[in-house]
């Protein structure tokens, strides 16, 4: 390998599900990704934390989301809840790899402040990157994106010129800052891909029309047979059927509508794969392919959020001026909301892909972003490092997102910052996977998650979870990995042992119990997204 110190970039995708890619069983050409997963590892039992703000904040600092002041989303819930901005007292990645004389860069939707509009502390430029261009804020259009800026300047959609499309620029300005890097590179690439609003080229459009005219029940069970096929999933775990509160496709009294929105949602993946063929051409252009750690991946599962199309409701929306734009580029009003009679896809219109197509999406789990049954936080993740003597495997032993900064720091040799501006941080929870991506054994330890009072813990092959105010559910999910099958009633130690690792976890870490958080929410004036 060298003495070089390998480049690091982290390629991260919005609300796409776990079978959404080519090399996860998914039937949208991905054919960038599924190159770079040829030539990697595939972990199958890797873990974000269900939501996009506390998944970044958990991946770029290595701690849990609850430790970070991002446990939910960016709004700031008052003294009895989360603040909703990254803390100060803890270290991001960009800060640890600059310290190390790193280049670090961000590209795309930072999300982990509750200031979106006037430079702060926790915006990316004061958070260890020495260069970003992308929006501070979550969602927002493809065509004329909200909260825009390069660096700390605001970049006014006039700018924009008339083939603008969010995601392509992305991977055009990754490419770039790769292209003039002097030093080793820390980089971080966030899509919004391919989170609502569906909007996508007609170039792209063209490429998804008629792939799932077999509708979704079809098109499930076709998932999983290749991923069986290809070893995601091993075929003694039963396969999570539709929804039951999804129509079969034969039932469903729109037909071409719901294919309007699967194509466009479709769409949007194929862009984002082909921002990162732009990215990882200007490392084989720039000879620094075989040494750049690529780590791509999820911050949650398929997401099934209806966005409302009635009145009141789009209205309400609308109002949330740093997500939708006031009116399409053509200056004519937005079309808010899921219904028959608005077309996804175009700049005018701002409309998600929902329920049925989220539940393809997570084939073969159930429950969504926002869960934590394997539905919300089941994600591909993909490892590719030519000069790093990874194994080339599908690996099944189960990992989380604070696993990955003790990885990167271990592979790169950069220590993680003890303190910052004279203050200790957390030490690093997680356990570095180097070793398993070389085909070492796994490390065994336990993995937490909590949002929005939904909780659970797995312990090897045993996962305890529950919904929020709802009891515990016990899954042994070396069979079950669907969680159809609630084995809590069978083993009640097992089921007391798990809950209080997970209450002392939680303890530990500053888990505020949901009502609470609710409590003091509402005392707070109502804030977007």
């Amino acid at each position: 390998m060298g003495t070089v110190r390998p480049n690091v970039l982290i390629i991260l995708v919005d609300d796409m599900g776990y079978s959404d890619i080519g090399c996860y069983g998914g039937e949208i050409g991905t054919p960038n990704l599924d190159s770079l997963a040829a030539g990697g590892v595939r972990l199958t039992n890797f873990y974000n934390t269900a939501r996009c703000s506390p998944s970044r904040a958990s991946l770029l600092t290595g701690l849990h989301p609850h430790q970070t002041g991002v446990a939910e989303l960016v709004n700031n819930d008052g003294p009895g809840g989360y603040p909703g901005s990254l803390s100060l007292r803890c270290a991001t990645l960009a800060e640890s790899f600059r310290a190390a004389g790193y280049h670090t860069h961000l590209t795309g939707k930072w999300h982990l402040s509750n200031e979106r509009e006037q430079p702060a502390d926790t915006w990316p430029t004061r958070r260890g990157f020495d260069r970003f261009w992308g929006t501070i804020s979550g969602a927002g259009s493809y065509f004329q994106p909200t909260t825009l800026h390069d660096g700390e300047t605001p970049v006014p959609l006039s700018d924009l010129g008339p083939d603008f499309y969010y995601t392509d620029e992305i991977g055009t300005r990754a490419a770039a800052a790769i292209r003039e890097a002097t030093t080793p590179f820390f980089g971080y690439v966030a899509f919004t891909a391919p989170h609502w609003p569906l909007h996508a080229k007609d170039s792209d459009l063209a490429e998804t029309r008629g792939l799932f005219d077999e509708g979704w029940d079809v098109l499930r069970t076709r998932r999983r047979q290749r991923q069986l096929e290809a070893g995601i999933c091993s075929d003694d775990a039963t396969l999570d059927h539709r929804d039951p509160a999804v129509p079969a496709w034969e039932d469903e009294p729109e037909q071409k509508w719901q294919l309007e929105r699967m194509e466009a949602y479709a769409a949007q993946v194929r862009a984002m794969d082909r921002a990162v063929g732009t990215i990882l051409a200007a490392l084989e252009e720039t000879g620094q392919r075989e040494n750049t750690i690529v780590v791509f991946l999820s911050d949650n599962g398929g997401c099934a959020e209806e966005l409302r199309s009635d009145p009141e409701g789009a209205d309400q929306f609308r109002r949330h001026h740093l997500i939708i734009p006031p009116t399409a580029p053509d200056g004519t009003p937005m079309k808010v909301g899921n219904s028959p009679g608005i077309s996804p896809g175009t700049a005018d219109t701002y409309t998600s892909y929902g329920q049925a197509w989220a539940n393809l999406s997570n084939t073969p789990f159930r429950r969504y972003k926002r869960w934590v049954h394997e539905g919300g936080i089941a994600t591909p993740l993909i490892v590719s490092w030519p000069a790093g003597g990874l194994t080339g495997d599908v690996i099944h032993a189960p990992h989380q997102l604070t696993d990955i900064a003790p990885t990167l720091l271990e592979a790169t040799g950069v220590p993680a910052l003890a303190e910052r501006d004279g203050e200790p941080v957390p030490a690093l929870p997680g356990a570095s996977m180097l070793g398993l991506l070389r085909g070492g054994e796994p490390v065994e330890h336990d993995l937490f998650w909590e949002h929005i009072g939904n909780a659970a813990i797995r312990s090897g092959d045993w996962k305890l979870v529950r919904e929020y105010e709802g009891p515990w559910e016990l899954y042994d999910l070396s069979a079950d990995r669907s969680e159809s099958n609630d084995l809590s009633a069978q083993h009640p130690d097992r089921v007391q042992d798990l809950a209080d690792r997970w209450q002392r976890w939680a303890d530990a870490v500053g888990v505020i119990p949901y009502g609470d958080v609710l409590a003091a929410r509402a005392t707070m004036p109502t804030q977007p997204a």
